[in-house]
C-alpha cells in the first residue's frame, strides 16, 4: 500500500481511536487468535489506565496518544503523554531533569513514550506489518514535532525494545541501556529441572526457601480469566495500598483499575494469593504474555518468611514452565532475584534533547553510563546461581 499522504495526529483519550483500529498496530500477532506479546499496549489496557483515573487531569500523565493515518486508514500510533514529573518511568532521569533546571531551564513538562507504572520491555511504536520503517517513521517525527512546537525540554521512549533501538538510535535521538533480572526457560519440564541447573548451594536455599514460605499455615491458589472473582480484589487492593505507601508514597493506580480491569483484563492475568482461614493474606500480580509472564505487584497484610520469594518469583516459574512460556519478567530493580534465577539482563530506552548543548552533554553521560551497565551484568552474570556450564551455555 502506498503511504504518501500521511497524516499524524495526537488525541487526548484513547476512545477517539478505534479498539480495533489501534490492536491492528499494537498487537497484530493476536490475529491467530492467541495472546498478544504483552497485553500493556493494548487499547483495553490503556483504556483502564485512563478510564480508571490513574492517568489523565492532576496525575502527572495526561495523555497524547500518537496516530499516523493513510488515506484514512490508521497505520501505526504510540501511547505517549506529557508528564510534569519522573515518576512511574523506572528509567530514571532525575539527573538530567537536575542539570536542565540547575542551568536555568525548564525540564517538565516533557514527552514520553511508555506505559505507565509498567516497566515491561515491548514495542513502543506500534506499526501495522505493512507499514514497517513508513509508520514508525512517522511516528517519532511527530513525536519530534510535538516536542519542538510546544517547547518541550525533551521525549523519551522507555522500556523499548533493541529492534526500535536499532532502527532510530542516531544524533537526534539517544540510546541508553538499563537493566533488569529476567528468567529464562531453558526447556525445562518442570521446577526440579530447574533447580539441576543450579549450584548446590543455591539449590539447596531455594528448596530450603520454598519449604519454609508453604508453611505459612495456609494454602497458595493461582487463578486466572473467570477464576479471578471481584472480592479478589478487594483484598489485592489492601496488598497494593501497602506496597505503595512504601515504595512511592501513594500508589500509582486506582481501586477503580482493578474493577474495571476485572471486566476487560483477567484473561490477560494470573494472581497468586495466599490463603490462611480462607482469607487472602498476600498476593502477586502477573500479566500474562505470548511467550512471558511478567511480575507486576506484590503485597501482604500479614509477614511471614520467605513468602514474598515463593509467590513473586518461585509461582510464576513453576506457572511459566508449566505453560511452555520462555521467561519471567520480574519488574524493576531488585539485586536478591539474581540468587533466585533471575538474570541480568539490558533494557533499553530512547531519548531526545531539544537543546543541542544539552543533548551533547547527554549523550557524554550515557556513553560512560552504557560502558559501566555493561560490566555490572558481567559481574552480576558471574555470580548468578547457576552451574558454570548451566550458565555458558544460556549465554
Amino acid at each position: 500500500m502506498g503511504h504518501d499522504n500521511l497524516t499524524i495526529e495526537t488525541h487526548d483519550r484513547i476512545s477517539a481511536i478505534n479498539a480495533a483500529d489501534w490492536d491492528s498496530c499494537a498487537c497484530p500477532e493476536t490475529s491467530d487468535g492467541g495472546r498478544p506479546l504483552d497485553p500493556f499496549t493494548t487499547h483495553r489496557f490503556l483504556a483502564a489506565l485512563e478510564d480508571s483515573g490513574s492517568v489523565g487531569m492532576g496525575t502527572g500523565w495526561q495523555p497524547l496518544y500518537l496516530s499516523v493515518k493513510s488515506e484514512a486508514k490508521i497505520i501505526a500510533c504510540a501511547p505517549m503523554y506529557a508528564k510534569s514529573h519522573s515518576q512511574g518511568e523506572y528509567i530514571f532521569d532525575h539527573a538530567f531533569a537536575d542539570a536542565y533546571m540547575r542551568a536555568g531551564g525548564r525540564y517538565y513538562p516533557k514527552l514520553q513514550i511508555a506505559v505507565p507504572f509498567t516497566p515491561a520491555t515491548g514495542r513502543r511504536l506500534l506499526v501495522a506489518p505493512e507499514a514497517k520503517g513508513v509508520g514508525d517513521r512517522a511516528l517519532i517525527k511527530g513525536a519530534v514535532s510535538v516536542m519542538e512546537d510546544h517547547h518541550l525540554s525533551s521525549l523519551h521512549v522507555t522500556f523499548c525494545t533493541v529492534d526500535e533501538v536499532a532502527a532510530h538510535a542516531d544524533a537526534n535521538l539517544l540510546p541508553r541501556k538499563t537493566q533488569q533480572f529476567h528468567w529464562h526457560n531453558q526447556d525445562y519440564q518442570n521446577f526440579d529441572d530447574f533447580l539441576v541447573a543450579l549450584s548446590s548451594r543455591k539449590r539447596k536455599n531455594i528448596r530450603k526457601e520454598r519449604t519454609e514460605a508453604q508453611n505459612f499455615g495456609g494454602e497458595i491458589v493461582l487463578l486466572t480469566g473467570d477464576q479471578i472473582e471481584p472480592h479478589h480484589w478487594d483484598a489485592f487492593w489492601e496488598f497494593y495500598q501497602d506496597t505503595g505507601a512504601r515504595k512511592w508514597g501513594q500508589p500509582y493506580l486506582t481501586r477503580r483499575f482493578f474493577d474495571i480491569a476485572h471486566e476487560t483484563l483477567r484473561h490477560d492475568m494470573l494472581l497468586a494469593l495466599a490463603m490462611r482461614a480462607g482469607q487472602p493474606v498476600a498476593g502477586a500480580l502477573n500479566f500474562i504474555g505470548r511467550e512471558t509472564l511478567y511480575g507486576r505487584y506484590w503485597g501482604c497484610v500479614e509477614d511471614h518468611p520467605c513468602l514474598h520469594f515463593e509467590l513473586c518469583y518461585y509461582q510464576a516459574i513453576d506457572w511459566a514452565i508449566a505453560q511452555g512460556l520462555s521467561r519471567v519478567e520480574a519488574g524493576a530493580q531488585g539485586g536478591h532475584k539474581l540468587a533466585r534465577g533471575y538474570l541480568p539482563v539490558e533494557t533499553y530506552s530512547l531519548h531526545a534533547m531539544r537543546e543541542p548543548s544539552f543533548s551533547r552533554a547527554v549523550a557524554e553521560y550515557l556513553k560512560a553510563e552504557a560502558r559501566a551497565m555493561e560490566e555490572d551484568i558481567e559481574i552480576l552474570t558471574s555470580y548468578g546461581p547457576f552451574r558454570k556450564t548451566a550458565v555458558e551455555e544460556q549465554e
